[in-house]
């Protein structure tokens, strides 16, 4: 068992082209024009490189605000089925939701670690986890999700993000 020194500290690195779609993400801007907002991310996945070193895009694993209403037509739903079945993953979910008081949007940070995944990929994303978080400055919520039952019903992500407050999701009810 070579890799059980990965569980303490990996070494993997987070890409710069990470920190730019996270900080892309972050920043709303306000003067955007229809095409900046079109191309905007809704949400996208990263994974763990190949050679074990970096953080990296999960290639064509995105929703762009401009596919809203066209090629998806239910964000969460989409973001759930983007998810490997068998694999880990961390993602960024831009959700936008409404409370009794005001509409809101924040963004998720969520470590996906499905239960039949690699026990080795398990331990390498769990060691890895705290290089894409320090990166990830200003998140206020994070979800560790174990499995498909955990994400499948919008309560989950509500609860995550303001409790019996928040009464409705991408725009359906809670």
């Amino acid at each position: 068992m070579r890799w059980v020194g990965l569980v303490f500290a990996s070494g993997v690195m987070v890409t710069d082209e990470v920190i730019a779609v996270f900080n892309d993400m972050k920043v709303r801007k306000a003067q955007a024009n229809e095409d900046e907002k079109r191309k905007r991310k809704k949400a996208i996945l990263f994974r763990i490189s190949n050679d074990l070193k970096n953080i990296v895009l999960d290639d064509g694993k995105e929703i762009l605000l401009g596919d809203l209403g066209n090629t998806v037509h239910d964000p969460y739903q989409h973001f759930v089925k983007m998810l490997p079945a068998d694999d880990c993953r961390y993602a960024l979910y831009d959700a936008t939701y409404e409370t009794k008081e005001t509409k809101k949007e924040d963004l998720v940070f969520i470590f996906w670690a499905p239960d039949n995944a690699p026990l080795k990929s398990k331990m390498i994303y769990a060691s890895s986890k705290d290089a894409i978080k320090r990166k990830f400055e200003g998140i206020k919520h994070e979800w560790q999700v174990n499995g498909l039952e955990d994400l499948k019903d919008r309560h989950t992500l509500a609860e995550k993000l303001g409790g019996s407050s928040v009464v409705s999701l991408e725009g359906a009810p809670i």
